[in-house]
């Protein structure tokens, strides 16, 4: 009876012990920065205790039952088979359990799934081996990558202590942004293959699946920022597609919508142009009489030709397509082809003096918009500018001279 005691006691203890431990080395499950993320910790931890308890009662009774009921003891043993009372008692408990775990489980996988109300929508697309988030209320688009240093630090040989680098394959070089306080719903897919988007502080983790759209939302309660990463053995860099989601005030959000929503239509020569050519029109002095309406239409139409012609991209110079396109490649390609262009062969060949990153222009550029083998397309992915730079620089590093790609000749490919 005495050695009963002292083994619940002690199990008791190490439960004790290890839920501290756990607590103290962030073992145990997060609390999060939403009020989901909170309820699902309460369930957790309801659910620890539970089985803390089942266990201790479960054990001590064996364990009684052991030293209690040993042969030097009773060398006769009882003789009976069955009792109703024990497996009525036996049965009810583990269903009345059950019940109280499961109703208020149940509350909070319904509010998980009700996306309704929100107050904002960004579409979430997965793709080998990075993030694209659309941001459906605001117009605003961009691809989420592994962070340089990390991408650096992570390379074979690369000589750069992990230790080092700040998150180390926890950042990005585009982080999600949120207002705090809002509802934000999530619209989850994939281009390519299934990929996992999952923030632990958010309670947050779905599927994203080719040709199926999973919903989810969340409302993050303080500014901070909340780190991901993928959970989907999605390929050869799937644990190299981090996430990472910067709550900020209501003011800064707005501030930040402004700023891209600039940044994406600064470069618009094209809608910009045709309003100084009608102000122009429109500046000119009082109507003359009808004998005069033709002339004037006539430096009406004079005046568009500019505007028509302002519409054709520019031309980039060598330098400025140079700058960009190691940019580019650093973000997007040296994983695979190395950042010395050397490639992993056979599955990622070197481009030193390929025939792809020598060759006709047009072969060149059709491979980085529709990808090939393990190679995803980057179509969707970069723009016309960004696909010309990085060509360019494909084109014209280590040893290869090949000549510049501009941005006329991508849009070209892309009809």
């Amino acid at each position: 009876m005495v050695i009963g005691k002292r083994v619940a006691s002690s199990l008791a203890a190490l439960s004790l012990l290890f839920c501290t431990a756990a607590g103290a080395s962030n073992l145990n499950m997060t609390q999060g920065a939403t009020e989901i993320s909170h309820e699902v910790y309460g369930l957790h931890m309801m659910a620890f205790w539970v089985c803390v308890a089942i266990g201790v009662v479960v054990f001590g009774v064996m364990f009684y039952a052991i030293f209690a009921f040993r042969r030097s003891k009773n060398p006769i043993p009882a003789q009976w088979h069955e009792s109703t009372t024990v497996e009525i008692i036996w049965t009810l408990v583990p269903f009345v359990i059950l019940i109280g775990m499961a109703y208020p489980a149940a509350g909070t996988l319904i509010r998980m799934y009700d996306t309704r109300n929100a107050d904002m929508t960004i579409k979430i697309t997965g793709i080998q081996w990075r993030w694209k988030y659309d941001y459906l209320d605001s117009g605003i688009s961009f691809v989420s990558s592994l962070s340089a240093d990390s991408n650096r630090a992570r390379q074979l040989d690369s000589g750069i202590d992990p230790n080092t680098v700040p998150n180390y394959l926890l950042s990005v070089d585009h982080d999600l942004v949120v207002p705090v306080g809002k509802k934000v719903r999530l619209l989850i897919t994939s281009n390519d293959v299934i990929h996992g988007w999952w923030v632990p502080d958010l309670a947050v983790k779905r599927d994203a699946i080719p040709g199926f759209v999973n919903e989810v939302w969340f409302k993050i309660d303080e500014p901070g920022i909340h780190r991901g990463q993928c959970t989907v053995l999605c390929g050869r860099d799937h644990g190299f597609m981090p996430i990472v989601v910067k709550a900020v005030p209501q003011d800064q959000f707005d501030a930040w919508v402004k700023q891209q929503q600039t940044k994406s239509g600064g470069t618009d020569v094209a809608s910009a142009s045709p309003v100084v050519a009608t102000d122009a029109a429109t500046a000119t002095p009082a109507p003359a009489p009808a004998a005069a309406a033709a002339p004037a239409t006539e430096v009406a139409s004079a005046a568009a030709k500019p505007a028509a012609a302002a519409a054709e991209p520019a031309k980039l110079d060598h330098d400025t397509l140079m700058k960009n396109g190691e940019k580019v490649y650093q973000a997007n390609c040296q994983a695979c082809h190395q950042p010395g262009g050397t490639g992993m062969p056979p599955t990622f060949p070197a481009l030193v003096g390929s025939k792809i990153a020598t060759g006709p222009v047009d072969g060149h550029i059709t491979q980085i918009l529709k990808g090939k083998n393990a190679m995803p397309p980057f179509g969707q992915l970069l723009s016309d500018d960004d696909v010309a730079a990085v060509a360019t620089y494909e084109r014209n590093s280590w040893g290869n001279k090949a000549g510049d790609v501009q941005p006329s000749e991508v849009a070209a490919l892309r009809k």
